[in-house]
């Protein structure tokens, strides 16, 4: 498989996974704002606790999609580092072998933790946005058994 192959498939992967992101930040925030929506003339009772619970882990849903953008972001400018240390272009290691070799392994392992923290908070952003639509649900149920 040729690079410009292997790029584009990389490229679209990686397209691919920034709109799952932001398709689950923009579900988070748009339930939270259903729920503010649905009880901005509500007067606080304890029936709408599950809902109270269902914002809070949609916000938390929102927080660890910022997060896993953010080491995402750090992991793809470490790469950029790494291409220019490996071209010999970086203006601190220069052209050495030696250093080369040194900074590219440091770096390698800063990608590689970037990328463990990454898929972390991908993880729990849906998990936290699946929470919450259980807690809603739960909520919804709950008033109507309280109507009926």
């Amino acid at each position: 498989m040729s690079d410009q192959v292997k790029f584009e498939v990389y490229k679209a992967s990686r397209t691919s996974q920034d709109k799952y992101t932001y398709f689950q930040l923009t579900a988070s925030g748009a339930a939270i704002a259903l729920a503010i929506n649905q009880t901005h003339e509500s007067s606080i009772q304890w029936s709408q606790l599950p809902l109270a619970f269902a914002v809070i882990v949609w916000g938390l849903s929102f927080f660890f999609g910022c997060r896993q953008l953010t080491y995402v972001n750090a992991a793809l400018n470490l790469n950029m580092e790494l291409l220019n240390v490996q071209k010999g272009s970086h203006s601190v290691v220069g052209g050495h072998p030696e250093r080369i070799q040194v900074a590219s392994e440091a770096i390698k392992e800063l990608i590689e933790k970037d990328g463990e923290r990454s898929a972390y908070y991908a993880r729990w952003q849906f998990r936290s946005l699946t929470v919450g639509a259980v807690f809603y649900i739960l909520w919804h149920v709950l008033e109507v058994y309280f109507r009926t």
